[in-house]
């Protein structure tokens, strides 16, 4: 027999695709329904009864334990213009929270997220360098004392998105070619460093979660995410309502996709990766006449990638973000005649490409739901 690794809660999953095993039919009702409240941030009884499938009572007596373990709030609505009586709205606490970090390779960013999606305080602090890991953690400890003040009881955990490869487990960053991080592990030192738990995450992966619980793929069950970045282009995919991880967690990593005529070196050591080719970098350097020819090029390139993508998932829909969504706007007639050219036929038909919605506070909103995993998991013992 095959000894499988116990790993911490994971949020890849989306809801209403099955969810985890719970041990009691108890704690399955209770993270469903604190799921539920999380996602939609005002809730009715009647929406939760309809929407979970528990009837009335059980979820008058979650919502009640809940509320006793001061995760949720239950208030009456407006009854103005209504017929009968309203359903009572459920609303995630107020004081419970996660901090969500971003190390890059010339800022550190750190965000209080409340329970529910919504980022409460953000803070950032840009840096002469390329940071350690050791270098980043002070960095990002020094930024949680500023936004956190001298309140920090409702914290659950930190979750930090890290632009590269992190092991399954979410402890080690196994390999960030731009950061020039290898092998070094991140939840155990930043944990002290931070004095919470930490949870860590792929910056592409965990970006997919967010535009899939608050933002453009909110609902959808199989989705393709391509991000660009000063970091490079980070990628992934939900297939079937699950995140696309791979044997060992590194599933996804499209940004290192070698694409045809591809000649630049790229920081991961190998030549012609689609980050390489479409990089915001080089268009940055460049200006008018010049600078139009590269947008038109590297949206070119990117449509022969995202037709392979197509291809090989069968996405409901892609999603865009970063100076990506910029090139396909500049060009999205050409994009749309090379994704239909190059898609193996009939899997383009109706795949829309679509630009991110969350913006700047993407990475927040995926790094706190790493945070936020293990609580909705086994709401009330955690809390306990």
């Amino acid at each position: 027999m095959v000894d499988t690794p116990t790993r911490p809660p994971q949020p890849w999953t989306v809801r209403g695709s099955g969810g985890a095993r719970h041990d009691s039919i108890r704690g399955h009702n209770l993270s469903t329904v604190l799921s539920a409240v999380h996602y939609g941030h005002a809730v009715s009884r009647a929406t939760l009864t309809r929407e979970t499938g528990l009837n009335r009572s059980t979820i008058g007596a979650v919502v009640a334990t809940l509320e006793e373990a001061g995760l949720v709030t239950s208030e009456e609505p407006d009854a103005a213009g209504t017929v009968g009586r309203p359903s009572p709205v459920i609303r995630p606490a107020s004081g419970i929270a996660a901090l969500a970090i971003n190390p890059d390779i010339d800022a550190v960013r750190v965000a209080l997220v409340g329970l529910g999606g919504r980022v409460l305080a953000q803070a950032s602090e840009t840096l002469p360098s390329i940071p350690s890991p050791a270098d980043a953690a002070a960095t990002a400890a020094r930024l949680a004392a500023s936004i956190l003040g001298e309140s920090a009881s409702g914290l659950v955990g930190a979750g930090v998105a890290v632009p590269g490869l992190v092991d399954f487990e979410g402890g080690t960053v196994v390999n960030a070619p731009h950061l020039a991080w290898r092998n070094q592990e991140i939840a155990g030192p930043w944990s002290t460093a931070l004095g919470m738990s930490v949870h860590v995450g792929n910056d592409a992966n965990v970006a997919l979660l967010a535009e899939v619980r608050f933002g453009a793929a909110r609902g959808a069950r199989d989705v393709l995410y391509l991000n660009g970045s000063t970091s490079g282009i980070g990628g992934a995919a939900l297939v079937g309502g699950r995140l696309m991880t791979g044997s060992r967690g590194h599933g996804g990593e499209f940004g290192h996709m070698v694409v045809r005529g591809g000649a630049a070196r790229c920081d991961c050591g190998r030549t012609g990766c689609l980050e390489t080719e479409v990089n915001v970098q080089r268009l940055a350097s460049l200006a008018g006449t010049a600078r139009a020819a590269e947008v038109e090029r590297q949206a070119a390139v990117l449509a022969g990638a995202v037709a392979n993508l197509i291809s090989a998932f069968n996405p409901e829909l892609v999603v865009v973000g970063g100076f990506l969504a910029e090139l396909i706007d500049a060009q999205s007639a050409l994009v749309t005649e090379i994704v239909a050219r190059d898609t193996l036929s009939p899997l383009a038909d109706s795949v829309p490409i679509v630009r991110a919605e969350l913006g700047d506070s993407v990475l927040a909103l995926g790094a706190a739901e790493l945070a936020f995993a293990p609580l909705l998991a086994d709401p009330v013992p955690a809390r306990a």
